[in-house]
């Protein structure tokens, strides 16, 4: 294993991204007054730039398995990938009894 150095990163080119002058195009919104950089809300979504993507219940159902596993205290490994991708193939309602399991496990 190499030893990290830190010596070679000062040859490394650094860009600033907030060294911008023209900031028109700048997507976020401003604070609602001037003191209150600190901390506001961001404006709601836009429904018209929302992705029309529709997973397929395969996926839903691995997303939700990861999710569950996690929320239970059992983060996924990534050598657990394969079984969890078998355990999303089978039907919807093993998935189902499986996440209410592990939601009963808690």
């Amino acid at each position: 294993m190499t030893p990290w150095n830190n010596e070679s990163l000062s040859s490394c080119a650094y860009a600033d991204p907030y060294a911008v002058s023209d900031l028109q195009d700048n997507p976020w919104p401003a604070p609602v007054q001037t003191g209150d950089d600190l901390d506001y809300f961001l404006p709601p979504p836009n429904p018209a730039e929302r992705l029309h993507w529709i997973l397929d219940p395969r996926d839903e159902r691995r997303l939700a398995l990861n999710a569950t596993l996690t929320a239970a205290g059992i983060p996924p490994m990534p050598e657990d990938r394969a079984v969890i991708d078998q355990l999303s193939a089978l039907p919807a309602d093993v998935s189902t009894v499986l996440q209410r399991w592990l939601h009963h496990a808690l």
